[in-house]
């Protein structure tokens, strides 16, 4: 198997990176099955006002391709998804992707030793190689709430945003503080008649320090490459502080928890009683820390209510909460993020002896290093289990993985079969994890980190570059499968 085929689902950052890693390294029987009509993965379907990365461009970014004119540090999804559709165009790897097809499964075959892709038209595509590369972010969750189906007017999910929907003068609901929600609000706040806000639990915010890249920033990013390494190098630095902050220091949290207090104590004096409805109840870091600073002053304008009653049910007219009051709005939206535990559903993946990824996963994904699961041979997940970052940039993480990949698949060729990593490895790695795990912040509260048993599924528990400093392809790990 000197020339193995590799067929990668999802054109998201995880998906280039694989795809480029591969290409650098000679492969390029590729091929990319990408469910929607460009690349762009979160950055695609993700339009609603406001839309934008928690993560300064510079680091949000590939290493080995810098952007010298990021029009802001925050960027928006318009600049994002153009960045994405630049690398696509740069490094060819459009050649390779099969657009609007979409996978409904996998299966390997033992016969043989290939995997068949199943594509929702009936399609069946043979490879060597799987990588999914379709994420943590990519399907949309509704909050579990009775009578969703009886509202009368217009409701619609951020990832689902209908921009057809003038929202000026209208009634506005919405269902969520989350990343997402603590975007778009300000923006839906200029329009709205009112704005009820419905928070279950309160998100720490910190200020968000951006400004926009003036054409003398893009002549000295050009001219001066260093300089972005500078930008790039300095928010590395933040972001892994944050996680320094979560992971090992209690003193460090403690200064990072008065920073956002002072912040969102300044910011919510306009409206009386605000401060104490959005001030947190659980340790700082438990769940993803926010940079905004629009999102409180919007919350304390005329037009703007904070509930934070308990939701009880959707009724024809709105929202019923605890207290009995009905609040009636035109439109609803939910800003209640992903499904994001539930790793490549809703695809069926099999693998070797008929064996179902999500029977392995019964009690909870989990995979060496988030890639790669027994019996599951040539199965490399991109951006899997315990690989989400709980402060730095998940680009940092993909393009440790692309390596990882790349380095398998070479090690894969070069032994002449398909390779799955060895059972004791992935259990003792995994219990290591959640070890760690368990004593984090992250098992303090209840956030889409963690399943409903508290099992942290999401997370890696230690800082960024320990990541990418332990994730390294190791043959002795993986055994080849002669079935």
């Amino acid at each position: 198997m000197t020339t193995p085929s590799v067929a990668v689902i999802g054109a998201g950052f995880g998906g280039l990176a694989a795809v480029i890693e591969l290409k650098k390294l000679g492969y390029d029987d590729i091929v990319v099955f990408e469910k929607g009509n460009d690349v762009g993965g979160v950055w695609r379907e993700n339009t609603y006002p406001g839309a934008a990365c928690d993560v300064p461009s510079p680091f949000y970014s590939f290493s080995f391709e810098p952007n010298p004119r990021w029009p802001r540090r925050f960027s928006q999804q318009p600049a994002i998804l153009q960045y994405m559709r630049d690398v696509a165009d740069k490094y060819d790897v459009r050649s390779h992707i099969r657009f609007n097809t979409e996978v409904d499964g996998a299966a390997y075959v033992d016969a043989d030793r290939k995997w068949e892709i199943t594509l929702s038209t009936g399609e069946v595509v043979r490879a060597d190689v799987l990588v999914s590369a379709v994420g943590q972010l990519s399907r949309p969750a509704f909050a579990p709430i009775p009578g969703r189906e009886k509202f009368q007017g217009v409701e619609m999910h951020s990832a689902l945003w209908k921009h057809d929907v003038d929202l000026t003068g209208k009634r506005v609901g919405v269902i969520g503080t989350g990343a997402s929600a603590i975007q778009f609000i300000p923006e839906v706040q200029k329009e709205a008649a009112h704005l009820t806000v419905f928070q279950r639990s309160a998100p720490y915010v910190i200020p968000r320090p951006d400004t926009e890249f003036s054409n003398l920033h893009h002549r000295v990013f050009t001219l001066l490459p260093a300089t972005q390494l500078v930008e790039r190098g300095t928010w590395y630095g933040v972001v892994e502080a944050l996680s320094i902050a979560w992971v090992y220091s209690k003193p460090l949290a403690a200064v990072v928890k008065a920073w956002s207090k002072r912040h969102m104590k300044s910011q919510t004096k306009a409206k009386p009683g605000l401060f104490d409805k959005v001030w947190p109840d659980y340790p700082i870091g438990c769940k993803r820390i926010l940079f905004s600073s629009d999102y409180l002053p919007a919350l304390a304008q005329p037009n703007v209510d904070l509930v934070t009653d308990r939701i009880s049910e959707i009724t024809e007219k709105g929202i019923r909460t605890a207290d009995g009051v009905e609040h009636e709005f035109d439109v609803l939206i939910w800003g209640t993020g992903f499904k994001a535990t539930e790793f490549l559903a809703p695809m069926t993946i099999t693998g070797v002896g008929g064996h179902k990824l999500e029977d392995a996963w019964q009690s909870g994904a989990h995979a060496y290093y988030g890639m790669t699961v027994p019996d599951f041979p040539n199965l490399v997940i991109m951006y899997g289990p315990n690989t989400n970052t709980g402060g730095g940039s998940i680009i940092y993480f993909l393009e440790a993985q692309a390596h990882y990949l790349g380095k398998l698949v070479q090690n894969m060729a070069e032994r002449g079969g398909p390779l799955a990593v060895r059972a004791d490895v992935e259990r003792k790695f995994d219990e290591k994890i959640q070890g760690l795990l368990g004593g984090s912040v992250w098992s303090q509260c209840t956030s889409w980190y963690r399943q409903s048993d508290g099992r942290i599924t999401n997370n890696w528990p230690l800082l960024g570059y320990e990541y990418k400093a332990q994730a390294k392809f190791n043959p002795a790990d993986y055994e080849v499968v002669n079935s």
